[in-house]
């Protein structure tokens, strides 16, 4: 699926000042990360806060983006229930999405072979490219290596993003899985370092804001020139960890809207980030000369 890109961007989700979806700016927001360099769309992952959203929300969001971007849109879908996950993979396949991003059932805790039975009844389900998710951190359970290896064999089972911060782990998938399954990291600030191993690219949050130097980045890895990579890599390294300093989407929905880039709050069970993480986010976006 090398059409999805080296930045793939896990967008958020605009909410006007009542926290209803402002679909309208959903898609200048779009249109805005994909002039910046991002080369395809997560809606709805965990930085979209799908879970907040109602299925009527999700589906219009999907179709709102597909019909106004040039790029390919990922549809988050996945829940901690399999017949769920299913339904929503299904929703979403009719809204025209070009991919489903699944994460690992979170709360119940399978082990490895309900991990596999699970991934691989979502993916007989439908027939659009799926993207593994990964991200124990927020499931409470991690998909190994040698079931990620088990899962690549399923045909439209294309991609994975590896967000457990593992780089060993990542570097593991890559080498147990074929060289048409695309291993993203799931982690901006291992972007660099997980290209090294053999990833193909990052799924994305710090695009948000430094879409164009991350991509200058990538591009300057690709073409060998290794010292300039690296030496973006250590420019942004601040902005990747400032940017996860409490829950995603917190701190990037801040971030934007000091840029203005005007995306509203967060729906609860998220808060607005306090003023000691704004006035880190603004101190780190102003060595950037972002604000």
């Amino acid at each position: 699926m090398k059409n999805w890109g080296r930045l793939i961007t896990a967008m958020v989700t605009p909410f006007s000042e009542n926290l209803e979806v402002n679909y309208e700016r959903g898609i200048e927001l779009a249109n805005r990360l994909v002039t910046e360099g991002t080369t395809a769309l997560v809606i709805c992952g965990t930085t979209g806060e799908g879970p907040t959203l109602t299925a009527e929300e999700r589906e219009n969001l999907f179709s709102t983006i597909k019909e106004n971007v040039r790029v390919p849109v990922i549809a988050g879908v996945g829940t901690n229930s399999t017949a769920a996950t299913i339904e929503n993979a299904k929703r979403a396949v009719a809204c025209g999405v070009d991919g489903l991003l699944v994460v690992a059932p979170y709360y119940n805790k399978p082990d490895q072979d309900s991990l596999y039975e699970h991934f691989k009844a979502v993916a007989e389900a439908v027939e659009t490219p799926i993207m593994l998710y990964n991200v124990p951190g927020r499931t409470g359970c991690n998909i190994a290596p040698e079931t990620i290896e088990r899962l690549a064999k399923i045909e439209n089972i294309v991609a994975l993003k590896e967000a457990s911060g593992n780089i060993v782990q990542l570097s593991e998938a890559v080498k147990r899985t074929p060289s048409d399954f695309l291993v993203y990291t799931g982690d901006d600030g291992l972007t660099l370092p997980s290209l090294s191993v053999g990833a193909y690219g990052v799924v994305s949050v710090a695009a948000h804001v430094v879409g164009t130097k991350m991509m200058e980045m990538i591009n300057n890895f690709l073409r060998g020139n290794t010292e300039k990579a690296i030496e973006i890599h250590l420019q942004l390294l601040d902005i990747f960890n400032g940017l996860f300093v409490v829950s995603n989407p917190i701190p990037v929905k801040a971030a934007l809207n000091m840029m203005g880039v005007r995306v509203g709050e967060l729906r609860l069970p998220l808060t607005a980030a306090k003023p000691a993480v704004k006035a880190e986010i603004q101190r780190l976006m102003r060595k950037l000369d972002l604000v």
